[in-house]
C-alpha cells in the first residue's frame, strides 16, 4: 500500500498543501496530471528523495516520512533512467543488493533472474552507451526491482520510448506488477497510456488528487482543503 496524509510542500513559488490518497496493496496505481502540476514532487516524496514541510507517507501502512530512501521499501524508476555511466548492466542489476550487503552469491543469482525475466540476459556486460531507450528502461525497471520492493514507483517510463517500444514496455510493467505483487503508482499525461496500464486511476488538478475513471477526467476537482 502507498498512502500519503495531507502532504505539504513548498519550493520557491511552488506549493502544494494537504494532498491525500492511497493506492492498495498490488494494485496498478496511474498518476496523471498536467505538466508542471506536481506529479513528479509527490513521487519524490514517497521515495524519500524530497521531505514534505507536513503530513505523512506510509508504506505498506508503515509510516516512512522520515525514513532515508534505503529503507522505506520502495523502489523508484525516473523518467530517464538514471543509469551509472560507468557501471554494466550486470551491475547496475545489483547495485541495490550491494549497497545493502547482500552474499555475492545471493546477488549473482538475483541478477540473472532479473535479467531472464525483463529480456536483458544478453546485455549483461555492457554498458548504458550501448544501450537503446527500451534497453535502458528495462534495466532501471530492474535496478528498482531488485531487493523485492513492496512500492515501485515509475514516473513517465515510457515517455522517451517509440510506440512500438512503448506497447512491449506496457505489456512488460503490468506483467511484472501482476507477478511481483507489488503496488505500483506510474506517472503519465497520456491518456491511451493510462486506459492500458491502470487498475487505479488517480488525477490531479489545481494542488488536488482524486480517484476517479477515464469517462470523467474531464471533470471538475471536489477536493475540499
Amino acid at each position: 500500500m502507498i498512502s500519503l496524509e495531507h502532504i505539504a510542500i513548498r519550493s520557491g513559488a511552488f506549493a502544494l498543501s494537504d494532498v491525500s490518497f492511497t493506492v492498495p496493496g498490488s494494485v496498478y496505481g496511474v498518476l496523471m496530471g498536467p505538466t508542471g502540476c506536481g506529479k513528479t514532487t509527490l513521487i519524490e516524496v514517497i521515495c524519500g528523495l524530497r521531505k514534505p514541510d507536513a503530513g505523512r507517507v506510509l508504506v505498506d501502512g508503515r509510516d516512512v516520512t522520515h525514513e532515508p530512501p534505503g529503507n522505506r521499501g520502495v523502489g523508484y524508476v525516473p523518467q530517464d533512467g538514471a543509469m551509472f555511466p560507468t557501471m554494466t548492466v550486470r551491475q547496475q542489476l545489483g547495485f541495490a543488493l550491494r549497497i545493502r550487503r547482500r552474499p555475492a552469491e545471493e546477488t549473482a543469482v538475483r541478477v540473472e533472474e532479473l535479467a531472464a525475466q525483463l529480456g536483458v540476459a544478453h546485455l549483461l556486460d555492457r554498458k548504458p552507451h550501448g544501450l537503446s531507450g527500451g534497453e535502458r528502461q528495462r534495466v532501471a525497471l530492474g535496478r528498482a526491482l531488485a531487493a523485492r520492493p513492496a512500492v515501485l514507483l515509475l514516473d513517465e517510463p515510457l515517455s522517451a520510448l517509440d510506440e512500438n517500444m512503448r506497447g512491449d514496455m506496457r505489456d512488460l510493467l503490468t506483467r511484472v506488477q501482476r507477478e511481483h505483487g507489488v503496488s505500483m503508482l506510474h506517472v503519465t499525461h497520456d491518456r491511451a497510456e493510462a486506459r492500458q496500464v491502470a487498475g487505479l486511476l488517480l488525477v490531479m488538478t489545481n494542488g488536488c488528487v482524486r480517484q476517479t475513471d477515464l469517462n470523467t477526467l474531464g471533470a471538475p476537482c471536489t477536493c475540499q482543503h
